[in-house]
């Protein structure tokens, strides 16, 4: 990295942790701060919300400054009280502590914005669908699947959600300063007629324009508008996303669509259909790529869809403060971790491709060793020259694939695969399916950016992962972190699709699934032996914190409910120290959204989530016009799986009632209300 270079990156970081010396402070909610020794009111120091806005919470002495955060944790619903397992419910608290001694609590809670399938304001003086679907030429798709019913599908699944301003941004119908969040809609769980619709439809993106009270901190919806995404081809089930550097939306595709496979796919064909009102336009290829969304300052806003970054499981990419260097997490199974440096800052259309290969010894224990990584090139490309290969190749263009049949099935197993047609095939396991793989004389590239699991596996990359997740970072430490979801088959010695040659050999599975923690270094070679122009390289990775399999309890709980389950959001407060984690749980009745504070490593509970949904939409903004704010959606409530079973019925009654008959979902943030104020002795 030459002389220039290092001090961009060493600028950048400092710009990165230059963070105010006030305290963190959330948005006031629903009641007031009156007094630190109680009384007034109905004697308990707080009065209900009426207008004018409450008045600001009391601040330190001047002389004080912020030193820590500390969040105390809620202890998780039960059927003692049946509502609150069917709901949002809170029950945290967050103390700020000051360097003179003194410090205030706040008592949190979620405010949303709107439910998925309410109508909200277009910012035109009208009305739109809140997370409601549109096809190819922007228009409504219609769920008519219960004719006498129809109506526009919407999104039970808010998912990934950023928020930013804008300079000089005006909207109408702001009052206080205009801010922007852009919330990304996943997938809808079902039609109207109860049928599967899981991957069958476009995902909506929308730019929300907030009025950000200066008072309260308060965020209102002004203004709801559905980004274009013809030029996109449509989106493909986003999930995970993040805020870049520069003040972008960098979203997400998962599970790409397998183009070996694809004339089988009736999931592909339904969506093609919904798209283009056919079943045959849409190209798998064009999907399992990473979007990023701009807003404009009139609340509007644009896709560019980049093509370089690997055509794999997108589920939450981490830029560093070099506004270069990404790390990508891979919702797959046998999947890889990935890393892709771009050519230049703020600008993803072009740039290199790696992924890691892992030394012997990978651990979950969190008391072992960390395990050193290596990278291997996959390739250079710019957006515009793979985006031209997607728009002519197909899959046998650029590789033969056989898939291993065994007794019967095309699921792979730990047994030895069939016999391949000829020594040129490579046995590799894709989504814990056996697959031999021959890349075609002169395809390199294209299988690398189009075909990206299978090359890496080619490549011998240590393609073992099950469900990596989401990814952020912390700056100040110069340490990444990964969520597993989960971790079994492919990762575990014997498993399903695991081979010996990943270098991943757990002795067991852990359903519960943990957060990875790497270290981050510069001076660092591919496996060619060429420099790796970044100062953000993963170079070892060790356990954080992991989750703990139990038999099922009285609620029907498969791991330990007081700890993590099958994390998946991550993101980071560098101000606040805190890791924050939202859990997508299969072993969970409720799942919840913690806070893990990295210094003094308290876990703490601090939002549980309507039972049969996930925790989604996660994001920590230290400040906006000197506010804190933490984002958090949720998505299918009441969606039932077999852990449920010992609630179901009781519940269901509530979530049917409190979100549309399990067809609505929330997008909001947490807020805070002062407590009280502690001096020092």
């Amino acid at each position: 990295m030459s002389d220039s270079t290092k001090a961009q990156s060493g600028a950048s970081r400092r710009h990165a942790l230059k963070l105010l010396s006030a305290a963190p402070m959330l948005p006031l909610g629903g009641v007031a701060f009156l007094t630190a020794c109680g009384g007034g009111g109905g004697g308990n120091g707080f009065l209900p919300i009426v207008p004018p806005a409450p008045a600001p919470a009391p601040a330190p002495a001047p002389a004080a400054q912020f030193k820590s955060a500390e969040f105390t944790g809620m202890a998780a619903p039960t059927l003692a009280d049946p509502a609150a397992m069917a709901t949002t419910t809170v029950g945290s608290t967050l103390k700020i502590s000051f360097d003179n001694g003194s410090s205030t609590e706040y008592r949190l809670a979620y405010q949303p914005f709107f439910l998925t399938g309410d109508l909200v304001p277009d910012g035109k003086g009208g009305r739109i669908l809140a997370g409601g679907y549109y096809d190819i030429k922007n228009q409504p798709i219609l769920d008519k699947s219960v004719p006498i019913n129809t109506r526009q599908f919407y999104s039970d699944s808010p998912d990934g959600t950023s928020l930013l301003t804008v300079p000089n941004a005006k909207v109408d119908g702001v009052k206080g300063k205009p801010v922007f969040a852009v919330v990304q809609f996943e997938y809808t769980t079902r039609d109207l007629a109860g049928g599967n619709t899981y991957g069958t439809l476009p995902s909506p993106i929308a730019v929300l324009t907030l009025d950000q009270d200066q008072t309260t901190g308060k965020l209102s919806l002004v203004k709801y508008h559905n980004v274009d995404m013809s030029s996109a081809h449509g989106l493909w089930i986003t999930c995970g996303a993040s805020l870049s550097p520069w003040g972008t939306h960098l979203s997400s595709e998962e599970y790409e669509p397998d183009a070996a496979s694809i004339s089988t796919n009736t999931m592909f064909k339904a969506y093609s259909k919904n798209v283009f009102g056919d079943e045959t336009t849409a190209n798998p290829y064009h999907y399992g790529h990473l979007p990023e969304i701009t807003v404009n300052a009139d609340g509007t806003g644009s896709v560019k869809k980049h093509y370089c970054l690997g055509r794999i499981s997108h589920e939450l990419i981490q830029v560093m403060p070099d506004q270069r260097t990404a790390i990508m997490g891979d919702d797959y199974t046998n999947g890889g971790f990935f890393m892709f440096v771009a050519d230049k800052e703020k600008d993803l259309s072009a740039g290199t491709l790696y992924v890691a290969r892992y030394d012997a010894g990978y651990s979950i224990d969190p008391a072992a060793a960390a395990t050193k990584m290596s990278w291997i090139k996959l390739g250079h490309a710019t957006s515009a020259e793979i985006e031209a290969l997607a728009n002519t190749l197909k899959a046998s263009d650029i590789l033969d694939v056989v898939y291993a049949v065994q007794n019967g099935s095309n699921d792979a197993t730990p047994l030895t695969p069939a016999t391949p047609v000829d020594a040129s095939y490579t046995l590799m396991y894709c989504d814990g399916k056996a697959n031999w793989v021959r890349l075609k004389p002169g395809m390199e590239k294209a299988a690398a950016f189009l075909e990206t699991h299978r090359y890496a596996n080619l490549k011998g990359a240590s393609m073992a992962f099950t469900k990596m997740e989401g990814t952020t970072v912390n700056i100040k430490d110069k340490v990444a972190y990964s969520a597993l979801q989960n971790i079994q088959d492919s990762m575990v010695s014997g498993g399903k699709g695991w081979t010996a040659a990943t270098n991943i050999a757990l002795p067991k599975k852990l359903s519960a699934g943990g957060v990875m923690a790497h270290n981050l270094a510069g001076g660092q070679k591919d496996g060619d032996g060429a420099a790796i122009v970044s100062e953000w390289v993963p170079t070892q990775t060790r356990a954080l914190i992991v989750g703990e399999d139990i038999a099922s309890d009285t609620l029907g709980n498969t791991s330990n409910p007081d700890i993590i389950g099958n994390p998946d959001n991550l993101k980071f407060s560098e101000k606040m120290r805190t890791l924050f984690i939202g859990e997508d749980s299969s072993s969970h009745v409720n799942n919840f959204l913690w806070a893990y504070n990295i210094d003094t490593k308290k876990l703490a509970r601090i939002m549980s989530i309507p039972a049969g949904g996930e925790s989604t939409g996660l994001h920590a903004v230290d400040e906006i016009n000197g506010w804190t704010y933490i984002m958090s959606n949720f998505q299918h409530p009441g969606d039932w799986g077999g852990i449920h079973s010992k609630v179901q019925a009781t519940l269901d009654p509530y979530v049917r009632a409190n979100y549309k008959e399990r067809y609505a979902a929330a997008v909001g943030y947490l807020t805070a209300d002062p407590i009280q104020l502690k001096l020092s002795k």
